[in-house]
């Protein structure tokens, strides 16, 4: 006759089983940088070393499909996404912007400029404007495109040279006009505390 297995164990391969139905499920991989090809070609009219003030100035790009590429290499394209991304001098001693060849993981690239439909054809360059939002920080920054699929993914990347950045101008500090604002604002103060002053001796001399 066959041994039956313990409640004992029985209980033991439950809670084993348990366990396993609890480990989440593992991570997808992310897209990586390397593994795409670099099919756009990204310019930007800001020169390298210029500088932009955070939400003042605007710089004006461009991207399009390398003509290097072969016919048919953009079928998948759906959407562009354009980011702006801390260069590598502005990346150094920062851990929380450095470059991650994962792209999910990646944190230079962390400023979105503008997402299009794709419509570009080899040679044919699509434009974008971007007024450099308020919430940028100072600092040396390039441009990097994705070509995205239908599902969201990148499959295809292109950028400026990090080696030939610009600089935003970040806002730093109390607006002019909030300065000049609490300086009025002080010196009515002052003034209606020394009538105020005057006022009450006067009574107390009568």
């Amino acid at each position: 006759m066959a041994r039956q297995p313990s409640i004992q164990a029985l209980s033991v391969l439950s809670a084993l089983l348990f366990a396993a139905a609890c480990l989440p499920a593992p991570a997808a991989a992310g897209v990586h940088l390397s593994t795409l090809p670099k099919a756009l070609a990204v310019t930007t009219s800001a020169k390298p070393g210029q500088v932009l003030h955070a939400g003042v100035d605007s710089v004006t790009g461009t991207w399009s499909l390398n003509t290097t590429e072969p016919a048919g290499a953009a079928a998948a394209y759906k959407n562009v996404k354009v980011k702006l991304c801390y260069a590598p001098a502005s990346q150094k001693d920062r851990g929380w912007r450095n470059s991650n060849d994962d792209i999910s993981k990646d944190k230079a690239c962390q400023f979105k400029v503008t997402q299009q439909a794709y419509a570009a054809a080899a040679g044919s360059p699509d434009t974008f404007r971007y007024v450099v939002a308020r919430d940028v920080p100072s600092g040396s920054y390039y441009v990097r495109a994705y070509a995205t699929d239908a599902s969201g993914t990148e499959v295809a990347y292109g950028q400026t040279s990090p080696t030939a950045a610009f600089d935003v101008a970040g806002i730093t500090g109390i607006h002019a006009s909030l300065k000049v604002a609490a300086g009025v604002f002080s010196a009515f103060s002052v003034a209606a505390l020394a009538f105020f002053f005057v006022v009450e001796n006067r009574k107390k001399n009568k």
